[in-house]
């Protein structure tokens, strides 16, 4: 009998309490719960890690081998378990040639479209007029070039002529001798019948006596023969005419590499001759040298030689140096450094460079005491770029430049400290040759051809692969919904249009239709990728399987909630299990069956709640998530708002127009918290991450990084510091853990080193350091355990031996601080330490802002790598409430809600709150709800995402927002408020 039912049985993976739990099939299985209770700890470290491992050991020793191998979670029996899938919420490949098309396989079906669909035309660009030829490019075999040449009425004069030389300079003597030779009577040269006798007869033995003709461009071409069409017998191949025509023509492709050139005699006028030329290859008959090798779909890969731009190797983009970074101070004289990468180095390099600047004040006139603003520009061009012969012959000097000089040394340096430094001035920018379209200009010129109405009026248009790719997934998909090609084409182009727009439509699905297809995965957030990644599940069309997914909600705005439901649902109304670790509303209430771990987080968590219907879990009196989507608990709206009106200090952004914004000029008040929200891809993190937040570092902290394109920020002066609260991880190493990251440690061991066995033995802080030698365990480094690997079975890591997996040697363990050791301190958990070490004001600051911010079940020596990016972003904000306050500091957070539970929820706009009111500025980019109702100030983007977004739909305080018709924001704030 079939299991209707996934049965876990004493699951204590983690905090998990031995689970005994029942999870139904085939539907839509939400869990949910404080952060920190157990929700991954069940559905990703017991049943999906469980999944797996049953599904690799099904396979054969050899292949398990080559393979990561994973852990047996802590359970006993796991039944009715099918094969799982983890969606996770992991950022995407950061390769620069990963894109969404790519990620998504559409580019791969398109490159395919292009290969078998697509027409290729001439790239040739006349140097004088910039016009590119355009001629379409086809292939054609020598049957089908007679075949043309026959259809010529009865009676046409003909000649068939061999291209020998087209567009050459020289006088081609040997051209002529062996046309001679091969048994030729005529030529016709430079458009002009000779008779090659008379040629060979003279002295010169060529047309091209005088040394101008010699450097003039000659095309020669053979008289293979001349013929009259006759109708009589053009249909037969033994006929005189056709196997004529057919012998001259394949004579004619032997001896000028697959062309031929029919000339046609006028029948009006019998000294007019119109010409045809006629290529056995893909090559323009105008432009020979523009020829391809038949259409494949590696020619429109930029992964590929055969299709990568050559300048760029396909990636589109090349560094090079910044003049804004060159000078980053424009106030600044030559003589105070003005040119900054000048003013670093040794002191060998500082003399070469002041005496090069004052060379260049005496050769080019210029006092070192103005500042660089006032330069004037052609002074500013020359110290950047060097001089060209005009400012050699005005001026009477030479200077290399500043750019051409550091460009010289950064390709013949070998010190890895100079490129490093030197790369902090590269900027990306466009590659010149392909413009960023990653490929080369053969692949360019391939185009799809397709009906479309203007004005009433037919037309055909023409689109290249790269048109497509730089559409957003909407707009490919109404064009690929709407593209008409011809009935051959059709055929051929219908399996490969249904697999596109199918992904297209799932992607759709799950609210991405404003992501550009040639966007690189690098920079989409965790959620974006998540929903790519689910996209691309749906598409598979696979059933009976368990889908794991952690909170695909992330990046999403409320609007576009019931799309990703409608997209989980069609997994379990085709047979699947989708179990998902969400804390969204929308999608709780949405469920099939929920389940609610806690009742607190870590230790006081691992315990089901509750679980049943939603109407089941709301009448349950134990369950926190009941009473907060029941109304007993709730997040108020402040009774008392601070008041941000147009006169206060603010922060206002010019003309900001990177990406899809569309030139805004954006104001963010200071004082206060704010938040910007708006649609998914409405330009919400480009506004605030890449122009507000870098254009703010660079002013104020110089930083290097290159804002977005704007005008200018104004304001920075009211600001002292800026504190960038991002979820990327604290530690990229097991050995960083939150002790270590908010500094905490330091003065644990600093307590340690002042104990009265510590001074007894002369031991020092470092001493009780597990990073450095001498205090901790050498056989395992500090690590506590050691990785033993097992070839084709999973590694096994085992407690050391030496210190029995509490990180330092047997003399360091043996100093207690009330009687615990470093060892015991580094397994207590915030709430625990925080008891411990009350009467210690700067351990228990820090410590009390981690439990502030509901961090309190984390342990202090916990590795960083096992922390959620909700996690590492509450330690790098509890790192600064832990701090004394300076007030004036700028706070910027990307989505702090992440894995956040209602609980927690109120517990950051809390501290929040407090931040602001210790005379800081919060900025937050969130669509929560409860967040957006309790700020003082809503920056709403729009109205759409992508290039129908970049747009202040809304601004003012959340009533004034919610009041707003237009504002999809505002519809939803008007049911919280």
């Amino acid at each position: 009998m079939a299991k209707t039912q996934i049965s876990v049985r004493g699951a204590s993976e983690h905090n998990l309490k031995s689970v005994d739990i029942d999870i139904p099939r085939d539907q839509m299985v939400v869990v949910t719960g404080l952060s920190g209770s157990g929700k991954s700890s069940l559905a990703f470290d017991t049943i999906y890690a469980e999944g797996q491992r049953k599904y690799m050991e099904s396979l054969s020793a050899y292949a398990r081998q080559f393979l990561d191998q994973l852990q047996k979670p802590d359970i006993e029996s796991i039944e009715g378990l099918p094969p799982t899938i983890a969606i996770e919420q992991r950022s995407a490949s950061h390769n620069p040639r990963s894109t969404v098309a790519t990620t998504t396989e559409i580019y791969d079906y398109l490159r395919l479209l292009f290969a078998r669909a697509g027409h290729p035309r001439c790239w040739h660009k006349d140097e004088k007029t910039g016009k590119v030829c355009g001629d379409p490019i086809a292939s054609q075999s020598a049957t089908q070039i007679v075949d043309h040449i026959l259809d010529n009425p009865d009676g046409t004069r003909i000649m068939i002529l061999s291209p020998i030389i087209r567009g050459k300079k020289g006088h081609h003597k040997e051209i002529f001798e062996a046309m001679t030779r091969q048994g030729f009577v005529r030529a016709r040269v430079d458009g002009e019948i000779m008779d090659l006798r008379e040629i060979a007869e003279s002295k010169a033995g060529t047309p091209f006596t005088t040394k101008t003709q010699r450097y003039q461009q000659h095309t020669i071409e053979a008289i293979v023969d001349r013929i009259v069409i006759r109708d009589e017998g053009k249909d037969d191949p033994e006929s005189g005419v056709r196997s004529r025509v057919a012998d001259s023509t394949e004579l004619s492709l032997k001896l000028a590499d697959g062309l031929v050139v029919v000339t046609v005699n006028d029948a009006e006028d019998r000294e007019v001759w119109h010409d045809t030329l006629y290529s056995e290859k893909y090559a323009c008959p105008k432009h020979p040298e523009c020829a391809l090798e038949d259409l494949e779909p590696r020619l429109f890969s930029f992964n590929s030689p055969y299709g990568a731009c050559p300048s760029c190797s396909g990636l589109g983009i090349r560094f090079e140096f910044d003049t804004e970074l060159v000078v980053a101070d424009k106030d600044k004289t030559l003589s105070t450094g003005a040119i900054e990468p000048w003013r670093f180095g040794g002191k060998r390099m500082k003399i070469y460079y002041a005496r090069a600047i004052r060379k260049f004040c005496k050769d080019f006139e210029v006092d070192a005491e103005t500042p660089w603003k006032k330069l004037g520009k052609p002074i500013q061009r020359i110290l950047l770029h060097g001089t060209n012969s005009r400012d050699e012959s005005k001026y009477g000097s030479f200077f290399e430049g500043v750019i051409p000089n550091l460009q010289r040394r950064l390709e013949n340096t070998e010190s890895e400290n100079f490129k490093h430094f030197i790369a902090a001035y590269l900027s990306e920018a466009a590659c010149e040759t392909c413009d960023g379209a990653r490929l080369r200009e053969e692949s360019l010129n391939v185009f799809l051809d397709t009906e479309t109405k203007v004005r009433n009026k037919k037309v055909v248009k023409s689109y290249n692969i790269n048109d497509v790719v730089t559409m957003t997934i909407e707009h490919a998909s109404e064009f690929f919904e709407s593209l008409k090609l011809s009935d051959e084409e059709t055929i051929i182009a219908e399996p490969i249009l249904k697999e596109v727009r199918a992904r297209l439509g799932f992607m759709l699905s799950v609210g991405l239709g404003y992501l550009n297809l040639n966007r690189g995965t690098g920079t989409l957030s965790g959620g974006e990728a998540q929903r790519i990644r689910l996209a691309t599940q749906v598409g598979s069309g696979l059933v009976g399987c368990c889908y794991v997914l952690d909170e695909p909600t992330i990046g999403l705005h409320q609007r576009d909630n019931q799309k990703l439901i409608t997209t989980l649902r069609h997994l379990t109304n085709i047979g699947n299990t989708v179990l998902v670790v969400e804390h969204d509303e929308d999608t709780i209430r949405a469920s099939d069956h929920l389940i609610d771990i806690g009742p607190g987080p870590g230790v006081h968590g691992g315990e089901i709640v509750a679980q049943g219907t939603l109407d089941e879990v709301l009448k349950n009196k134990k369950s926190l998530t009941a009473k907060f989507l029941n109304g007993m608990e709730a997040i108020h709206t402040p009774d008392k708002r601070r008041p941000l009106n147009g006169k206060g200090p603010a922060l206002t952004v010019k003309k900001a127009a990177q990406n899809n914004l569309n030139d805004v000029d954006v104001r963010f008040p200071l004082g206060g918290l704010v938040v910007v929200t708006g649609v998914s891809g409405s330009g919400k993190s480009t506004l605030v991450n890449r122009i507000l937040l870098r254009s703010a570092k660079r002013e104020l902290l110089g930083s290097k990084e290159k804002p977005g394109l704007h005008a200018g920020l104004k304001g920075v002066e009211h600001i002292n510091r800026i504190i960038e609260v991002d979820q990327s991880p604290i530690g990229r190493t097991p050995r960083s853990n939150p002790a270590t990251y908010t500094s905490v440690f330091n003065s644990v061991r600093d307590l340690f080193s002042k104990t009265k066995e510590s001074k007894i033995r002369g031991y020092k802080p470092g001493r009780f350091s597990f990073n450095v030698k001498g205090g901790r365990c050498e056989a395992c480094q500090g690590q506590g355990t050691k990785k033993i690997e097992m070839h084709f079975l999973p590694d096994v890591y085992v407690q050391c031996d030496e210190c029995k997996g509490h990180r330092y040697n047997r003399e360091t363990l043996e100093v207690h601080y009330k009687g615990k050791t470093i060892a015991d301190v580094l397994e207590m958990t915030v709430e625990q330490a925080l008891e411990f070490f009350d009467a210690f004001p700067d351990v228990k600051r820090v410590l009390t802002a981690l439990n502030d911010v509901g961090l309190s079940y984390i342990q202090l020596g916990q590795a960083s790598t096992t922390l959620s990016g909700g996690e590492a972003q509450r330690v790098k904000l509890a790192t600064e409430l832990g701090k004394r306050s300076t007030g004036n500091t700028l706070f910027v957070l990307d989505e702090p809600t992440t894995g956040l539970h209602f609980a927690d929820v109120k517990k950051l706009i809390h501290v929040l709150d407090r931040l602001v009111d210790a005379g800081n500025t919060v900025v937050v980019i969130e669509h929560n709800m409860d967040v957006i109702k309790c700020a003082d100030w809503i920056i709403d983007l729009g109205p759409e995402g992508g290039d129908k977004g970049g747009n202040i739909v809304a601004e003012g305080t959340p009533e004034q927002v919610a009041k707003h018709k237009k504002s999809y924001t505002g519809k939803f704030l008007r049911d919280h408020l």
